[in-house]
């Protein structure tokens, strides 16, 4: 029985998430689904897949809407038309093949996929459209039109049986299967669809020097140091513009250390540059616009821009500080919606939008885009924040899901980094680090020093993170920087998180034990993480009890992981040390105007209200 002609009396999805035992989908990468290395090529003369309009960004736009119409004789509820790009993704692009001999046919996952039947009359008709969102990203495009459901997978009688009796035993009563084989077939490709310039500088992002003064913008392209020279022409409003060069970098397969990474999710990086912007004034505005100076002198000029100075440490004035962990990324366009990977991403995006005018900086506390080592979505999520990144410091730290892979140096032994193990947020954005792979960093704002450790190497008593960490905290000037903050992605303070309440430690093992002390000793006034998909606030606490506001005997610790993942449970019981917390998606925001008082406030992303805020007090 072909998968093709099962969908009347078994819908596929629900056969592969009975097969897979987890039908929700949470925490799985809709992409890893696919099985596109064992996908066939079976070309149908009956089947067709076309794509318009044929060129894109004609007006300098980087996002265009594409219509993409197709039809087959017998339509199934396994028929999906994926987003390829390159637009040649045939077996001649596997590393080390010459398009014959044995081999996958496919070696390189879909950008993202739609389902066919998303249009409405597919099931009826064979015949449907769909519209896809497409951003540039140097390449061109084409769309496959696969049947056979997402993976390859063979279901005896017995296996559905077991498994549906449960879910449908009328199906069991009514219908007699033998061995059935799904595998995705590609039996169809569309045109090529291409930008009017593929190469050209998109998606700006910004973030802190290494000196209070130092602007950084980072950006990527398609233009090689060979083919162009990149730079940043800025200045203050009325004043004479000057450029400013930028470092080129990239990365190849190699740079990576695993699955799916180095193969089937592989996708070249392009180009990307940092310009240094120094000597700033404290809070002026000044407008940058990025740019490659081709060899013939033409220049190909990205959006014009502006932000403001940050303020110089121990500056007294307005300052806003929004924090939060675990957005990931998700799609207009409605791909990909069937696993609900990142289901609320858009909506903290879109909420860190609407108040920009009223946020200074941006910490995005780790476990960022969620490619899981498909590289294409580094470039979709970065698109996503644009118009955050382009306007504010966009500072990260680093998180399991860009970090962690076995015998890669992680101080975890999972594989939630698909096999990035760091390489391309630590490439994609910059942070004032001493060494790259060593992602902890010191940062002064104002009236703010911030403390990011990078909570997937060694943090514990005697290593080399441990002594920043002390250095960092200690040598702050309190008279001038009253508002000390930690950041880190795990929880190494408190959480009652239902996978960190199971066994009583409340936070990662030896946390607390390591690093309470350098709390206290340095009186942190508020610690943030992420990595627990929720909101949750604490009293000021030391040693896991309550301890009075006001005289840095205790810290007052804040998960703010709900910036879009799928949500985290909580344990059953509050503790006592649990002030608030909630199971909603969200982002924090700090606000201080002197070295009084510093107000803080839990913002929930679906319409921006507060639903939680406390305010520290400082003689």
């Amino acid at each position: 029985m072909r998968g093709a002609r099962l969908a009347p009396c078994l819908p596929l999805l629900l056969l592969a998430a009975c097969w897979a035992g987890r039908a929700d989908g949470h925490g799985v990468h809709p992409l890893s689904r696919i099985a596109i290395h064992r996908a066939r090529v079976a070309l149908d003369a009956s089947a067709a897949v076309r794509a318009s309009p044929k060129l894109l960004g004609s007006r300098g736009e980087d996002t265009a809407w594409v219509t993409v119409e197709f039809k087959i004789p017998r339509a199934s509820d396994g028929d999906w038309i994926g987003v390829f790009s390159p637009s040649n993704f045939n077996a001649s692009t596997c590393p080390g093949s010459h398009g014959s001999g044995p081999g996958p046919a496919i070696c390189s996952a879909p950008i993202k996929y739609q389902f066919a039947n998303y249009s409405s009359v597919y099931n009826r008709s064979g015949t449907g459209a769909l519209k896809f969102q497409l951003i540039n990203q140097r390449q061109d495009f084409s769309f496959g039109f696969f049947t056979g459901g997402l993976s390859n997978v063979s279901y005896s009688y017995q296996h559905i049986t077991s498994c549906y009796a449960i879910h449908s035993p009328s199906f069991i009563r009514t219908h007699r299967l033998h061995l059935i084989h799904l595998q995705p077939a590609l039996v169809a490709v569309s045109n090529r669809i291409v930008f009017a310039n593929p190469k050209a500088p998109v998606y700006p992002r910004l973030a802190l020097g290494k000196t209070w003064n130092e602007m950084t913008v980072t950006w990527t392209s398609g233009y090689g140091i060979s083919e162009a020279h990149p730079f940043v022409e800025w200045g203050m409003k009325g004043s004479h513009p000057v450029h400013a060069p930028a470092d080129t970098v990239t990365f190849g397969r190699e740079s990576l250390c695993g699955e799916p990474a180095r193969s089937v999710g592989w996708r070249d990086p392009g180009f990307i540059h940092t310009a240094f912007l120094k000597n700033l004034s404290p809070e002026k505005e000044y407008y940058y616009k990025i740019g490659h100076t081709l060899h013939d002198g033409k220049v190909v000029w990205g959006k014009p821009k502006s932000f403001r100075a940050p303020p110089y440490p121990g500056q007294k004035s307005l300052q806003r500080v929004v924090i939060f962990g675990d957005m990931g990324k998700d799609e207009r366009d409605g791909s990909n919606e069937y696993q609900n990977y990142q289901p609320a991403s858009l909506n903290t995006t879109d909420a860190l939008i609407r108040d920009l005018d009223n946020t200074d900086i941006v910490f995005h506390i780790g476990d960022i885009s969620y490619a899981n080592g498909y590289l294409s979505q580094w470039d979709q999520f970065t698109q996503q924040v644009e118009p955050i990144t382009s306007r504010v410091p966009y500072m990260i730290a680093s998180g399991n899901h860009e970090r962690d892979f076995p015998n890669s140096g992680s101080l975890y032994n999972g594989t939630d980094s698909g096999g990035e193990c760091g390489v391309p947020a630590e490439t994609m954005y910059y942070a004032p680090t001493e060494k790259r792979d060593n992602f902890w960093y010191s940062m002064d704002y104002g009236m703010f020093r911030f403390c990011v450790a990078d909570s997937e190497h060694d943090w514990r008593e005697g290593t080399e993170q441990y002594r920043f960490l002390d250095r960092c905290l200690g040598t702050v000037d309190r008279a001038k920087q009253p508002w000390l903050v930690f950041i880190a992605h795990r929880v190494l303070g408190y959480s009652s998180g239902f996978f960190y309440g199971f066994d009583g430690a409340f936070a990662e093992p030896m946390a607390r034990q390591s690093l309470e002390g350098l709390w206290r000793r340095h009186r942190v006034d508020v610690a943030f993480y992420g990595h627990v998909h929720q909101y949750e606030r604490t009293c000021p606490v030391y040693e896991e009890r309550c301890v009075p506001d006001g005289h840095g005997q205790g810290t007052v610790h804040v998960v703010v992981g709900g910036g879009g993942s799928h949500l985290s449970s909580f344990t059953a019981v509050a503790p006592p040390w649990s002030v608030y917390r909630e199971m909603d998606y969200g982002f924090g925001k700090l606000t201080a105007s002197d070295a009084r008082s510093l107000q803080f406030e839990y913002r929930r992303s679906s319409d921006g209200k507060v639903y939680d805020s406390f305010t520290l007090h400082r003689d």
